[in-house]
């Protein structure tokens, strides 16, 4: 299998970002072909052979990504496999790439595989990087309805059965709107903690617009993707959980303000999955309520 990777850049971690580079020409196996994408930045220097992709404009997470998966061609189709890595991430080992190719000729139903995120220094993973509700072993592999976004193997076939991310969310969920679609379509996802990549430990909440971006996006993804009757539900259990975490005044104010923005604007194509995704979800441990 040919495998590509996908790199955004704010332009502002160029350190961090050729040791990634790096770790990725020392995959083993054929050579990992890399695009990276300044958002809305100019690009650092890279090794020669790395392809760069400028943005005259900050497009979000999302957008970002989605251009990167275009240079490979219409839904990346050049290549069978792209990988997408945080610019201040690092793979761990040098069989990540062989790994996945492992695994996706092995499973013709795997369509996304989710990466371990550990510390490099404490080799922690925090409990939000496993992307299951069963979250206290990290070091136990498994099905799972969603993943995680700077750390993933995706099969380029999953763009073209269902698209790719959604430029609108610009930051927040957009996996999993992806993730739903691709189950929908009747792809597999796999959380592997044998595949690894090293990134500080940090908190969502550092960047100023979580609370805001976390509420709106959370509303656009149940509007977009849930059939009419689990949305005010899946909302609402949402909404609890959030009044149960008790967040400060402030960043409460935020999250009622995406929240309400995120039904008064548009969301994009509404797609409800079938009723048959609904089960799949609830058999593999996450039912699209919570």
């Amino acid at each position: 299998m040919k495998v590509g990777a996908v790199v955004i850049t704010m332009g502002n971690r160029p350190e961090e970002l050729r040791a990634l580079l790096d770790s990725v020409a020392k995959q083993d196996g054929d050579p990992v072909e890399v695009v990276v994408v300044g958002n809305g930045s100019p690009v650092p220097d890279v090794p020669e052979g790395v392809r760069t992709v400028e943005l005259p404009e900050n497009l979000g997470i999302p957008g970002g990504r989605n251009v990167g998966i275009a240079a490979f061609g219409p839904a990346g189709r050049d290549v069978d496999v792209l990988l997408f890595l945080d610019d201040d991430g690092l793979l761990a080992c040098h069989d990540t790439a062989e790994l996945c190719r492992e695994a996706f000729a092995a499973d013709p139903e795997l369509g996304i595989i989710s990466f371990r995120i550990a510390d490099p220094e404490t080799g922690e993973t925090q409990r939000r990087h496993v992307p299951r509700l069963r979250a206290s072993d990290p070091m136990r592999s498994s099905r799972v309805t969603t993943f995680l976004g700077g750390a993933n193997a995706v099969r380029t076939r999953v763009f073209a059965d269902a698209g790719v991310l959604p430029d609108e969310f610009f930051y927040a969920h957009e996996e999993t709107d992806l993730a739903w679609r691709a189950l929908d379509a009747g792809w597999m996802i796999d959380y592997r903690s044998d595949m690894v990549l090293h990134h500080p430990t940090t908190a969502p909440s550092r960047h100023a617009v979580y609370h805001r971006m976390v509420a709106r996006n959370r509303v656009w993804l149940a509007r977009r993707n849930l059939p009419a009757l689990l949305v005010p539900v899946y909302l609402g259990v949402w909404l609890l959980l959030t009044l149960a975490r008790r967040p400060s005044g402030p960043a409460l104010k935020a999250w009622f303000g995406g929240f309400k923005e995120g039904w008064s604007s548009p969301c994009g194509p509404r797609r409800p999955m079938r009723w048959r995704t609904v089960w799949r979800l609830t058999r593999l441990g996450r039912p699209p309520v919570i």
